[in-house]
């Protein structure tokens, strides 16, 4: 291969585009039977299906109970209200937009925090110095699958009296201390998109100890409805229809197989990249398993000699996708600009600008994974004239 890079003049990596992800699906045939019973039976939500979902993914997590329902996003607005949060919510700055505006939903008021710029999630001395007498709870997150300090957080939550909620959006296949999240804190509310590696199309789950917070939650997926057409409290149609439970069923078989394997495309890049000057990995904590629903590393620009926007240029030219997470991250986007009180974030501001995601998917063969590093070997090997090619 020339060592030219595809910006520079040479031939790109891939012909095709290397996609940020590719949703491993199950194959038509493995699904023909259980389609034809739920067209068969009519019932297309609330049905066996999703009933049999909720008890496999609350075994798997090791909770009694495990809500589905039609979002993780849906699921953290539920969550919110039926533990009757008020005031603050201690949450970072550094994560998906549904993080935040789930708190918003509920008339709450998120105070942004900074994150350990190693681990990218929540810092606990600053969530230490976050919590007041208006906080009500503290929402962390699983950021890219690497469990966030749950030990440290728990404790803080416990000295406060306030709530812990995990957005863990990321984190099915992830392990906490060799186990799998879901039963700490109040709840964790996980996504169950085309882009995780557990996948139902859309959808979410909430997962609980808490049998009332459970009710509360079946609850407000129906309206609030009881039952008996009365509204308990102002719910939302939250359900997950039958085929979706259906699809992540068979998701659910594959769900260590999807874990294992990402975990060896993040070996084979941390070994190809860690020699590369200027790239910085996430930091996964001792005794933990990151799901790598996201593959991010942090680029240096004086060891690397390009910025992390100038990689990103880079690599599109060899055909190669990535994104920029999370930029702009939550306190610096326009609905919530309002409610920043001018903290200094420096970790989430430094991260928001550093930090470039990379292809990652379930079963992603090691060419691929190879053809990534090999290329920003060679950007990195020409910095110098990339930098001048873009600058002019």
């Amino acid at each position: 291969m020339s060592k030219n890079p595809a910006i520079l003049g040479g031939k790109p990596v891939f012909s095709n585009k290397a996609p940020m992800v590719r949703p491993v699906l199950p194959d038509y045939a493995e699904m023909t039977d259980g389609i034809r019973e739920i067209l068969s039976s009519g019932m297309v939500t609330k049905g066996p299906y999703m009933r049999e979902f909720e008890e496999r993914v609350a075994e798997h997590l090791g909770v009694r109970h495990a809500v589905a329902v039609s979002s993780c996003t849906s699921g953290l607005m539920l969550t919110h209200r039926a533990l009757g949060l008020e005031g603050d919510v201690v949450a970072p700055s550094f994560t998906f937009m549904a993080t935040i505006s789930s708190l918003v939903w509920n008339n709450l008021r998120p105070v942004f925090t900074d994150v350990d710029r190693d681990t990218t999630n929540l810092d606990p001395e600053a969530v230490r110095a976050s919590l007041t007498s208006k906080s009500s709870a503290i929402l962390a997150v699983h950021n890219f699958g690497s469990p966030a300090d749950i030990a440290e957080l728990q404790d803080i939550a416990e000295k406060h009296g306030v709530k812990l909620i995990f957005d863990a959006a990321h984190g099915f296949g992830a392990l906490y201390q060799g186990r799998p999240l879901g039963s700490q804190g109040d709840a964790q509310v996980f996504s169950l998109s085309p882009t995780k590696l557990l996948i139902t199309g859309e959808g979410g789950v909430v997962a609980t100890m808490d049998d009332e917070l459970a009710r509360m939650i079946r609850m407000g997926r129906e309206y609030g409805n009881d039952g008996n057409y009365d509204t308990v409290f102002p719910g939302l149609n939250a359900r997950m229809p039958e085929f979706n439970a259906l699809l992540g069923l068979h998701s659910l078989e594959n769900l260590e197989h999807a874990a294992e394997s990402r975990n060896e495309t993040a070996a084979l890049f941390h070994e190809a990249l860690g020699r590369i000057p200027g790239i910085g990995f996430q930091e996964v904590r001792n005794g933990d398993r990151n799901s790598y629903r996201e593959f991010s590393i942090t680029i240096d620009a004086d060891s690397f000699g390009l910025t992390r926007d100038e990689l990103a240029v880079a690599l599109a030219a060899e055909n190669v996708d990535s994104r920029k997470y999370y930029e702009p991250p939550a306190h610096r986007q326009t609905a919530y600009l309002g409610y920043f009180d001018g903290r200094a974030l420096t970790n989430t501001d430094w991260l928001s600008t550093h930090s470039l995601s990379l292809p990652m998917w379930s079963q992603m063969d090691s060419g691929v994974t190879l053809g990534i590093c090999e290329a920003i070997q060679r950007i990195y090997e020409n910095a110098q004239a990339i930098h001048q090619k873009l600058a002019a």
